[in-house]
């Protein structure tokens, strides 16, 4: 078993994200995210091994969108995401364990996420964990996604 550790992501650090994801490509969604962190309404924990970044996931207290949060009752579930070549590992897993942990230490008894509908094996571990209600089957610019709620 390898060794890992879950932190919460530094503001100062998050540049240290794009290990895990493109942050050039998507500068949109990282700008938007670094504000949300600095604002403090975004926490994000990142999984590590040998201090590496490999996997995060944030939750957000305040979305645009109102099926996403209920203040004080309904946090959102944002950008999970694990680096590709260390997928299928149960690493994902850790990390959603750990975020629906800390929603419910923070007091939040739902949880609201939206998922890309092709993303079988994402919507099948939110499933497994708890995100069975279908409150909204849509498309974006991303395609076509499904928002989950675990209660």
């Amino acid at each position: 078993m390898t060794s890992y550790e879950i932190k919460r992501l530094n503001p100062e650090e998050f540049n240290k994200c794009s290990n895990i994801w493109d942050m050039e490509k998507q500068s949109k969604m990282a700008n938007n995210f670094y504000s949300e962190l600095v604002s403090g309404n975004r926490i994000t924990f990142i999984y590590l091994e040998n201090n590496d970044f490999i996997g995060e996931g944030s939750l957000v207290f305040e979305n645009t969108d109102p099926d996403y949060t209920i203040p004080d009752k309904r946090i959102y579930l944002s950008r999970m995401i694990v680096k590709k070549e260390y997928r299928n590992r149960g690493i994902g897993s850790i990390i959603l364990d750990y975020l629906i942990d800390h929603a419910e230490q923070l007091g939040y008894g739902e949880i609201a996420l939206g998922v890309d509908t092709d993303n079988v094996n994402a919507r099948h571990l939110y499933e497994k964990k708890g995100f069975t209600d279908v409150l909204f089957i849509g498309k974006d610019n991303y395609g076509e996604y499904v928002k989950l709620l675990r209660e």
